[in-house]
């Protein structure tokens, strides 16, 4: 099998393609062609989102039927069952379990990127609570990063531990079933929900440290109030509400935007990058871990200073920043064999363009 040489190949890439072909090779006697393979491999990328779409839809009703702490307790079900697919797909011969390990790892990230930010939300503070939601962004940066650093070829991505590599978001699946039973349930759900005023109460008390949270509860018991005898409405009843239009749209553009925005596809694309640009092959890996840790600064600096700033600020700013050094990116890429030191600057926009990335559109809350 053969790759194109500008298409960017990681090494787990090429070990998991490579398994792919050998298994099918053992059961029928006949290789894959390339196409097939490159097929096959296409869709066990994309059962990722495919399951976190799916556990995206499951997350907000699931989430008022068990309360966020139990459902997100449940979730873990999905990590440790994916786990297991992905460590024992290599012993099986079996990229079907890396498929169905996929697709349950997804719903997994479907379900706990939209209750996570709520559960922390609810339970923070006012004056505390857009820092603690970017605590979200902030370990999904440091998941990136320590990604990257396992995934070195010295360490995890050599091609006889990938699948133990795959099978390590184990570990902070348990590390949730051990830690979270430790923590209360949402104070807003207990109270707004269930309404269990007690519950509300000794939940709000465990988490401020204090018995005085009378100021909390009577707010929460005014939001409680006027939800009383309001029913759920569907998302395009809520945009024909007029009151309610221009929040709607803006979560829809915010949302929309940081999934358009293209960081993503410079992730993906940073090593031909760094390539053109001169780095060694066997130094490319090094360099791609150095774009996960400018999202991890960039995410933990815009966590300290959103309370200060402001969310508008942050996201004005890194969406502008953004567009900005993508533009300069996009002529360097276009002027790279007019001029030879091009690709230094296309390298350097990268992480600019993820830096920007992190300052704000990272996590908007």
């Amino acid at each position: 099998m053969t790759e194109e040489p500008e298409r960017p190949v990681r090494p787990r890439t090429q070990h998991i393609q490579k398994f792919t072909n050998e298994t099918w090779q053992a059961r029928t006697g006949k290789p894959l062609p390339d196409h097939m393979v490159l097929l096959l491999w296409s869709l066990i990328v994309s059962l990722f989102p495919m399951g976190g779409l799916f556990g995206a839809l499951l997350a907000g009703p699931m989430a008022i039927k068990l309360g966020r702490k139990k459902l997100l307790l449940v979730n873990n079900i999905f990590v440790v069952a994916a786990a297991l697919l992905f460590g024992f797909s290599h012993k099986a011969g079996s990229f079907e379990m890396i498929m169905l390990g996929r697709l349950l790892m997804g719903v997994s990230a479907g379900v706990s990127m939209n209750v996570q930010p709520m559960y922390l939300g609810e339970s923070a503070p006012s004056e505390l609570r857009g820092a603690v939601a970017m605590t979200s962004a902030i370990f999904t940066a440091l998941g990136i990063v320590m990604g990257q650093v396992v995934g070195l070829r010295e360490l995890m991505g050599g091609p006889q531990v990938w699948s133990l590599l795959l099978a390590s978001c184990l570990v902070p699946g348990v590390l949730q079933l051990v830690s979270l039973p430790l923590l209360p349930e949402s104070p807003r759900y207990l109270l707004i929900d269930c309404g269990d005023t007690e519950a509300c109460l000794a939940a709000l008390q465990l988490l401020r440290g204090t018995q005085d949270v009378a100021e909390e509860m009577e707010e929460m018991e005014e939001e409680c109030a006027a939800c009383q005898g309001r029913q759920a409405r569907r998302p395009w009843e809520l945009f024909q509400d007029r009151g309610l239009r221009r929040q709607m749209t803006s979560l829809v553009v915010l949302g929309s935007a940081m999934e358009l925005c293209g960081n993503d596809s410079v992730y993906a694309y940073a090593s031909s990058v760094f390539r053109e640009a001169g780095v060694p092959e066997e130094k490319i890996q090094y360099a791609i871990i150095g774009t996960g840790s400018c999202e991890l600064f960039a995410t933990f600096v815009s966590c300290v200073v959103i309370e200060r700033v402001g969310r508008k600020v942050l996201l004005v700013g890194g969406y502008s920043l953004m567009t900005c050094w993508a533009s300069i990116f996009t002529a360097a890429l276009c002027l790279k064999s007019s001029f030879p030191w091009m690709p230094y600057l296309a390298m350097s926009c990268v992480f600019a363009f993820i830096l920007s990335f992190g300052i704000g559109p990272g996590e908007w809350v």
